[in-house]
């Protein structure tokens, strides 16, 4: 008698005994679940590693204290995917070039400004073509006698007309 026919005859008889789960509990015992688990912990090593690899890289973009930097490692290698939030959460919203960019351009700014002609007395904006400080009336530059355009009072010629301003002092004119 071949062997299926023995086999069908015994399982016809229904037993008491037989669990009805029996084919999901030999499932939790065959090698394709311990390949399965297997697979789950390699993928959770790798996301763990690479969590706390990708942490380590914008952190050392970010931040320039090195305590500080290993600190925020240590939260992604001991923490892993929730240590990845956590420091996405309190992270420096720039990296280390953005911050000297942005410093570099309120340099160049202030510099800007600094550059903006001033009263000498009461340092009030002025501009080029003002001979005296519409704030505290006092003498910025005199008029060219020749075209009467602003000429400063170091200036021996004027820029514009090219006559000369440089006027003698009393003293040397006796002389």
């Amino acid at each position: 008698m071949p062997f299926w026919t023995i086999v069908a005859a015994q399982d016809t008889t229904p037993t008491e005994s037989a669990n009805p789960f029996q084919a999901v509990l030999d499932f939790f015992k065959s090698p394709t679940w311990h390949f399965v688990t297997l697979m789950f912990y390699f993928f959770l090593a790798v996301l763990w590693i690479s969590c706390a690899y990708w942490v380590f890289k914008d952190a050392r973009r970010r931040i320039d204290d090195k305590i500080v930097l290993a600190v925020a490692v240590l939260t992604g290698i001991v923490f892993g995917p929730v240590g990845l939030v956590v420091y996405a959460i309190v992270r420096p919203p720039e990296t280390l070039g953005e911050r000297l960019e942005h410093e570099l351009e309120v340099a160049v700014m202030e510099a800007r400004i600094g550059d903006e002609a001033r009263c000498s007395f009461c340092k009030t904006p002025v501009r080029e073509d003002y001979l005296v400080c519409p704030t505290c009336g006092r003498r910025l530059r005199t008029p060219c006698p020749s075209c009467r355009r602003p000429v400063d009072p170091q200036w021996r010629v004027c820029p514009y007309c090219e006559a000369d301003v440089h006027v003698a002092s009393p003293a040397f004119d006796r002389a």
